[in-house]
């Protein structure tokens, strides 16, 4: 990232600096400062969805990330409304974009239940979560199966799910990081998209499922109540509770026509995620 900047330097004009939560925040700050140094201006997009906590635990090194920043650019009204609440400035809602036309809603049957679960394996997503809700259903009697797609970010969280799985006697298809098209057909054979994150901001991947025409349950956390209107467009469900995670999936199979128009409502609202929409608002930052 530092030589990227170097590189480029003298053909930029802005530095579009995408901003985590975790180890990328240090990774963030240091580039920030040699934009300052090389005199680009920057605009960090805040994706972190535990950033409010990283406010708090290191206020030198975000005052200097943010407070000298161009834009600070936000794809949640949440992480939007909990930097202006501290005082910083210049902060614009643009939610993360899509191309639409990648995307093909498909209706859902239910004869069985089918999870997809895509992030990358991290503690602060929870994955283990997912492995105990379908441990939970398959002992219910329900036949279940469960994806998961999504790198191993190396802090043992893969290891610990494949461990749970295998000793709770279940199967589940893991895939690793898979390319956008290889997902998007992956995710026709599912008809159910379980995010089970601690932390969250406003997820590429649930917008993408809701495009879909996948119902989506997640836990009730960081941007995704700004995102999903429970009951209406998606179901919300509090953290790490595998009880209320089968509660949500059995009410979604139980009622499939209501299920069905709660998935055409959440494709409704993230058409206007489209970057045809979402580019005005970009171009008018960049301006």
């Amino acid at each position: 990232m530092l030589y990227s900047v170097c590189f480029y330097a003298k053909r930029t004009d802005v530095v579009l600096l995408d901003t985590y939560s975790t180890s990328n925040f240090y990774y963030a700050v240091l580039v920030s400062q040699l934009c300052r140094f090389l005199s680009l201006p920057y605009i960090p997009i805040l994706h972190g969805g535990n950033l409010p906590n990283r406010l708090h635990t290191s206020p030198k090194m975000c005052g200097l990330l943010f407070k000298h920043a161009t834009y600070l650019v936000s794809p949640s009204l949440y992480l939007l409304g909990v930097f202006e609440k501290l005082g910083f400035e210049r902060v614009v809602y643009i939610p993360n974009s899509l191309q639409l036309e990648q995307f093909t809603f498909q209706e859902k049957t239910y004869d069985t239940i089918r999870l997809l679960w895509v992030r990358s394996f991290s503690h602060i997503y929870n994955p283990t979560l997912a492995v105990r809700v379908l441990k939970r259903l398959q002992d219910a009697g329900y036949s279940c199966e469960l994806c998961m797609v999504g790198p191993d970010t190396g802090d043992g969280s893969f290891q610990a799910t494949e461990k749970l799985a295998s000793d709770l006697d279940v199967t589940v298809r893991f895939t690793g990081k898979l390319p956008k098209t290889e997902w998007l057909a992956l995710a026709t054979h599912y008809n159910i998209f379980i995010n089970t994150t601690n932390f969250d901001n406003m997820p590429v991947s649930v917008i993408e499922a809701m495009a879909l025409g996948l119902p989506v349950v997640s836990t009730d956390v960081g941007g995704m109540p700004y995102l999903i209107d429970d009951g209406d467009t998606g179901l919300l469900v509090p953290v790490d509770d595998a009880v209320a995670f089968e509660e949500a999936i059995l009410r979604l199979v139980g009622d499939v026509a209501v299920t069905r128009d709660m998935a055409v409502r959440a494709r409704g609202l993230v058409e206007g995620f489209d970057w045809e929409v979402v580019k005005a608002a970009w171009f008018e930052v960049l301006s």
